[in-house]
């Protein structure tokens, strides 16, 4: 929806139906899209190796995924430039990564590439923002410390590491996806220790910040 690569130039896409457009986070599944004349070749991949969607996944993501895409991308873009911008602004906060925001080195290039289809800018709805700290150590506890309150405590924030869904999702990879690696190695692996991931959805976006605003008062 953000991002079509095939006009791009591609030559196949591969898409995950789990996130964005199954959109509920309830089924699996994954498409690939490309030239006919692979078709045969594909479907005996699939056979081989068992990759065949349930029916009942189909069905979810036909009957409910495909015809609120629009909808639910679209409202999702425009809350994460809304909490971008509100990020990037707040004191706590070292840097926002998300190419949405002008101070992006990804801003121009997203500015040609990530458009829906009526031509509207669309940078998506995944972000992630750094926690300012005396040191690696300090920003990873803080980074910690926003996440665990943000689980307990806050209303639209749910602790999860998927994306594309209708409920806001808030994760910190160098204490979850990525624990057993060392602060002082994370940054080597292009993941910042203070690094916070928020894929945004549809809620109130006051609400989001809000929640937002209440975890970073915690540290």
């Amino acid at each position: 929806f953000c991002q079509r690569p095939i006009e791009l130039g591609a030559d196949f896409t591969v898409h995950s139906l789990t996130k964005g457009i199954s959109g509920f986070g309830t089924d699996m599944g994954g498409a690939v899209i490309g030239p006919k004349k692979f078709q045969d070749m594909l479907l005996l991949f699939r056979k081989d190796f068992g990759a065949v969607l349930s029916s009942k996944a189909a069905w979810t993501i036909l009957t409910y995924g495909l015809s609120t895409l629009h909808l639910r991308i679209s409202r999702q873009t425009e809350n994460a430039i809304k909490i971008a911008e509100y990020l990037a602004a707040h004191p706590k906060i070292e840097f926002v990564n998300y190419p949405g925001l002008p101070g992006s080195k990804y801003y121009e290039l997203a500015r040609k590439q990530m458009t829906d289809f009526k031509g509207n800018f669309a940078p998506g709805s995944l972000m992630f923002f750094v926690v300012k700290g005396n040191s690696l150590e300090e920003q990873k506890e803080k980074g910690r410390t926003l996440m665990n309150f943000a689980a307990k405590s806050a209303y639209t924030l749910t602790l999860a590491v998927s994306l594309g869904l209708t409920r806001t999702l808030i994760e910190h990879p160098a204490t979850m996806t990525h624990s057993v690696i060392p602060a002082d190695e994370l940054l080597g692996h292009g993941i910042h220790p203070g690094g916070i991931r928020l894929a945004v959805g549809i809620e109130n976006p006051d609400d989001i910040i809000k929640d937002l605003e209440m975890s970073l008062e915690q540290i």
